[in-house]
């Protein structure tokens, strides 16, 4: 009954997936208590409580699904968009390799206070473990107080015996790698690098789509019911690299044209410094997720002109192959090789 409920309202509005647009999403909002007010007071977003940590921009994680907030669209969800017409949403090359599920998780995170020190599986422990894929992901840093900080992995080669050690005394963080950041940094997290983002940090986060975290050291924090979080030692142990890595991502900032940040298996980030204008072709591979991460642009297409502004986050679906984007603004164009 289920599944052919879902097949009477894909048959409802699939006569309306015809119109390609570009597409927004409701921000999906999560309460952390790590969270300031940035979000809205920086991103000109909703919100009312004073610890909101996270706006997941683009998700399709169980239970936190984006609808569309956009255009003739409105209201439904990513999810049945792609089952819709998955090739002319996700791409051709998206839709063989993932099939029909939105294979990245877009957010923006208000660090006011330090977050745990965590780790997260690759796709092998998580399938494993959570029938979940793994959970490679990048930072690219909006703003930041002075003197903030990340953790990126060990400061030298560690072992499991060493990191038991210094859990037990509680000194974890004289073994890992701290950074100093400033705005518009970049740092690239794969699998099973210990990390953390500091204090006074508002960043734009790229990730798999996946929600596993395990959790190291929480600083002792205890939640409004005065309880400890869970930490997660044991299964970190089987996720976690021990080698020293390098996380910072050096990348060229040369105006009104892609330049790339991150190439992965998962995603490739290019930052776009816009001033002016720029003529994009694509190939229908594979859709592209703009984030606009200072001042505001305009993207035409179709004959249809569409405004965004910094905090926005935008799907061109993989059909939409040719538009124009010009202003001034960073943008992060995401897309799957």
């Amino acid at each position: 009954m289920k599944n052919e409920l879902k097949s009477y309202i894909c048959a409802q509005f699939k006569p309306m997936i015809s119109k390609i647009y570009p597409l927004q999403f409701t921000p999906i909002l999560k309460d952390r208590l790590w969270g300031g007010i940035k979000l809205k007071s920086v991103l000109h977003k909703s919100i009312t409580s004073k610890n909101v940590g996270e706006s997941w921009e683009i998700s399709s994680v169980d239970g936190d699904v984006s609808i569309v907030s956009n255009g003739v669209l409105a209201g439904i969800s990513i999810n049945d968009l792609i089952d819709s017409n998955p090739d002319a949403i996700l791409g051709t090359h998206v839709h063989k390799q993932f099939g029909k599920q939105f294979p990245l998780l877009f957010k923006f995170l208000d660090a006011q206070k330090d977050l745990s020190i965590q780790v997260h599986p690759n796709d092998e422990l998580a399938k494993k473990k959570h029938n979940s894929y793994g959970k490679t992901e990048m930072w690219y840093v909006i703003q930041a107080d002075e003197n903030a900080t990340i953790i990126g992995g060990f400061n030298k080669k560690s072992n499991p015996e060493e990191f038991l050690n210094k859990i037990t005394n509680q000194s974890l963080v004289s073994i890992l790698d701290i950074k100093k950041v400033e705005k518009e940094d970049a740092f690239f997290l794969e699998t099973g690098t210990v990390h953390a983002i500091g204090a006074g940090i508002l960043i734009a986060e790229i990730q798999q789509t996946s929600d596993i975290t395990y959790r190291l050291y929480d600083f002792d924090r205890k939640d409004e019911f005065g309880n400890k979080r869970e930490l997660h030692i044991d299964i970190a142990l089987e996720a976690i690299n021990f080698e020293k890595v390098t996380v910072q991502k050096k990348y060229d900032r040369i105006s009104n044209q892609p330049n790339v940040m991150v190439d992965c298996p998962y995603f490739t980030t290019n930052f776009i410094p816009l001033d002016g204008n720029l003529l994009c072709t694509k190939n229908g591979k594979s859709f592209t997720v703009l984030m606009c991460v200072h001042g505001s642009f305009t993207l035409e297409c179709e004959g249809e002109k569409y405004y965004y502004q910094l905090g926005d986050t935008i799907l061109i679906p993989a059909a939409l192959k040719t538009y124009t984007i010009y202003g001034k603004a960073s943008i992060l164009e995401i897309y799957i090789s």
